[in-house]
């Protein structure tokens, strides 16, 4: 494992430029350029905060302003988005870069490494926007959000341990490619994101315990929303079965590179 690291290192300057590169030739005929990494989820956000808002007429707890569940709405999504692109790309990043790792040398793990770092600036760039919209609509978070870092860096752990394994897996299993996707749909709206979790019924509540996103999303919302610190409890358990995952994923992706060439 510290030898793959070691690589990334010897690597890094490598790992960076791809980074540069991915950003630049996803956009380079584009427009709008880098600005359609944050309109799509601020889209979705749009129009999840107009269905309840004004269409349901929904009214969030504690918070004293007219644009509540957008704001709630944005919080919930900068972690839900990181999450997703992460796990989403690394699912089929062996499966798509096979002929690369087939003619070229050069360390394998630096292929999930570019996916987050590329990931990890998509989501900055829509964090920064969505501190502008809470500008303009009035809401300010307090100095809780330098707690933010933090919550990244166990969203990241959980999302590459996670989305890893499953590419790896995926080489091996490509039905895994297929059912991921249905099972990303229900995990989001298994989370609290659009929703209140105290509107669930009490007797699926417990369910909740068992996705261990909601305590990094309920992060983001406390942290951007109601101006607290997370709750380090529930926050710290997930971080260590986080790095625990991360630690699974490289193992088994070590063990397995030998054979991956041979079926891609």
């Amino acid at each position: 494992m510290f030898g793959m690291l070691f690589a990334a290192w010897r690597y890094r300057f490598f790992i960076f430029s791809s980074i540069k590169t991915e950003l630049r030739t996803k956009f380079v005929r584009s427009k709008l350029g880098g600005l359609w990494m944050i309109l799509h989820p601020l889209s979705q956000v749009l129009i999840f905060a107009f269905v309840l808002s004004a269409v349901l007429s929904a009214k969030l707890p504690g918070i004293d302003n007219q644009y509540a569940y957008a704001i709630y709405l944005m919080s919930g999504t900068l972690g839900w988005s990181l999450f997703a692109e992460i796990v989403n790309r690394c699912l089929t990043l062996f499966v798509d870069n096979g002929n690369i790792l087939k003619k070229l040398v050069f360390p394998r793990i630096a292929l999930p490494l570019i996916v987050t770092g590329s990931a990890l600036i998509n989501n900055s760039l829509l964090f920064v926007a969505i501190l502008a919209i809470f500008g303009v609509l009035g809401h300010i978070p307090g100095a809780e959000v330098f707690w933010l870092p933090v919550l990244m860096a166990v969203n990241i752990a959980l999302a590459l341990g996670l989305g890893l394994a499953l590419g790896v897996l995926n080489v091996f299993m490509r039905d895994i490619g297929q059912i991921m996707p249905v099972i990303m749909q229900f995990l989001f709206w298994f989370t609290p994101i659009v929703y209140m979790a105290n509107i669930i019924p009490d007797q699926y509540r417990s369910w909740l315990e068992l996705n261990p996103l909601i305590p990094i999303v309920t992060g983001y919302q406390n942290v951007l929303l109601y101006n607290h610190a997370p709750d380090w409890t529930s926050l710290g358990t997930i971080a260590l079965v986080s790095i625990a995952l991360l630690a699974f994923a490289l193992m088994l992706f070590r063990k397995a590179s030998p054979e991956m060439v041979d079926q891609l």
